[in-house]
């Protein structure tokens, strides 16, 4: 699946819900930990080089387990692809759980409850949002 590329940077750029520098780990096999800046906004978790203005990624926060690993850790990982696996280490346990819980709660199946889409307030529409690969 593709992104409206010129979308997810503008919402890169809006407030965040929870911001801050995390080591990550990225899914590859022996992938190094490396300082992000993680921003997560609506149901995305935008991470950016530390002095970069562009996000090097986001995950989009559906279908996915966020998960505590070791103390100080977390995991996300998606149901459709298990084990590619994303991890993150916070600076305490105290600050693992306030990313786990705010990703939690930022994942749209939640919000489908509701009965709002969250990116609508941007100016996202879902027609615009997702393009499928041919």
């Amino acid at each position: 699946m593709r992104y409206n590329e010129k979308e997810l940077l503008s919402l890169s750029r809006q407030r965040a819900e929870k911001a801050a520098e995390l080591n990550m780990r990225g899914p590859k096999k022996g992938s190094a930990l490396k300082k992000r800046l993680v921003k997560l906004v609506v149901n995305f978790l935008f991470y950016f080089r530390a002095d970069a203005e562009e996000p090097i990624g986001a995950l989009l926060l559906e279908h996915c387990v966020v998960k505590k690993e070791e103390e100080t850790s977390f995991s996300i990982s998606f149901i459709d692809e298990p084990d590619r696996r994303y991890t993150f280490e916070c600076s305490g346990q105290e600050q693992r759980d306030e990313w786990v819980e705010a990703l939690t709660n930022a994942r749209t199946e939640i919000a489908k409850i509701s009965g709002k889409d969250p990116l609508e307030q941007y100016g996202i529409s879902e027609e615009s949002r997702f393009q499928l690969d041919p």
